[in-house]
């Protein structure tokens, strides 16, 4: 790569003085609390981001969640709902096509005492959804809209899709996700990056289980052994999958809750075992899922009771292979044109790339603001960051539409077509 060139230029100086505003907006839809289960306030974000994206043109939708469950308390499969999501299609028939994604969704709900925006200090917002990831938002419309006025823009054809169920690993727009992942040669995420600027290269995957456990009920005085004990069953399961961790060191396991019991005179007959597992590589994710009916298999027999369990790998592992390699590098070098050094750091963290990388896309799933602290009330922004973050994904959208996509990359479009 070399210094951006004078249409280039052009454009990236139309974003330097643009801070005020973007920070205005952000603080603006953090404001609005769209919780995921806040399905009002989804709507209203939903509503407020297709009048912000309605201006750069193209097929704007709003679309509906695909069908999803949970097991409630009591062992019973129960509907599980999500906001729509909205989806933006821009010149589907151009050379190079990008999926861009974000989340409108936080992990505060509407009674979380974390609603309020508070500057820190002159680069400093705390707020919910600032960093993660209604910034990062503001960073890919800032971008977008500087590359549809210049005149790199009829060679690029991109998707958008802001999706209400990301914090709670995407189950009812996932299917989506990989409707658009199949359709371009690239994938841009707009998750915070780290505070230094460092990108997040590879990615465990996730999967999160409920076991359900059906034993027999007895009184605990008068013929307990006549009973089936399922808290006794979800204990005993509960250390065997904890006990993957040691057999598999690239795999995490956590067994998280168990619900059921009752009064302490009755052999309880239904338990549920909730746990996440993460895998480090898709090897790793075909090891727990044999493992899994393995141990199933050993505590039902040992404490004759029934286990069915519930559940899935939502979010599979995102190694950093040469496909996503390809696209870090390109990546890297828009930055260093800007004066930006940027590296990245593998996280056990999980998103939406990793869906992404599933479907064979190359895809870089940090391009958001510099911040920290997500998942808390010490939530930030750095907002010098808007700017710089508009910048490098102005940068790299224009090359992308100038060819600058791997040869590699581009030939496998086919494939993901």
């Amino acid at each position: 790569m070399s210094a951006p060139s004078t249409e280039e230029a052009a454009v990236l100086a139309s974003l330097d003085n643009q801070g005020p505003a973007l920070l205005a907006q952000v603080e603006g839809w953090s404001a609005i609390n769209s919780g995921s289960r806040n399905l009002e306030g989804l709507a209203h974000m939903a509503k407020v981001l297709g009048e912000a994206f309605g201006p750069l043109g193209g097929n704007l939708s709003l679309r509906d969640p695909a069908v999803a469950t949970a097991v409630d308390a009591q062992g019973r499969e129960t509907p599980l709902l999500h906001g729509r999501n909205l989806h933006l299609i821009q010149r589907p028939e151009a050379p190079i096509r990008v999926l861009l994604t974000g989340h409108m969704d936080t992990v505060f709900a509407a009674d979380h005492p974390f609603q309020a925006v508070h500057r820190l200090d002159d680069n400093t917002v705390n707020g919910p959804g600032m960093a993660d990831m209604k910034g990062g938002i503001a960073v890919m419309l800032a971008a977008l809209r500087a590359v549809e006025a210049s005149p790199f823009a009829a060679a690029l054809g991109y998707e958008v899709v802001l999706n209400s169920d990301e914090e709670v690993s995407s189950p009812g727009s996932a299917p989506l996700l990989v409707e658009a992942a199949r359709r371009v040669q690239a994938g841009l995420t707009y998750e915070p990056s780290m505070p230094d600027g460092a990108l997040a290269g590879a990615r465990k995957g996730s999967g999160n289980f409920s076991a359900v456990i059906k034993g027999r009920a007895a009184h605990a005085g008068r013929n307990p052994q006549d009973g089936r004990n399922a808290i006794v069953a979800a204990g005993d399961l509960a250390l065997g999958v904890a006990a993957f961790a040691k057999r598999r060191p690239t795999l995490s396991a956590n067994p998280a809750r168990i619900d059921g019991g009752g009064p302490n005179n009755i052999v309880p007959d239904l338990a549920i075992l909730r746990f996440n597992l993460r895998p480090t590589t898709v090897e790793d994710q075909r090891w727990a899922e044999a493992a899994m009916a393995e141990v199933i298999a050993a505590v039902a027999a040992e404490h004759e009771v029934e286990i069915t369990l519930k559940g899935g790998f939502g979010r599979p592992p995102k190694p950093l292979d040469a496909n996503q390699r390809r696209l870090f590098d390109l990546v890297k070098a828009c930055g260093a044109d800007l004066g930006l050094d940027i590296g990245w750091r593998d996280t056990g963290g999980v998103c939406d790339g990793n869906n992404l990388a599933a479907c064979g896309l190359p895809v870089v799933d940090t391009l958001g603001v510099r911040g920290g602290a997500i998942h808390s009330d010490e939530e930030y922004l750095l907002v010098d960051s808007l700017v710089e973050r508009a910048r490098l994904s102005a940068l790299l959208l224009m090359r992308l539409a100038q060819g600058a996509l791997p040869a590699a990359i581009a030939a496998s479009a086919g494939a993901n077509a």
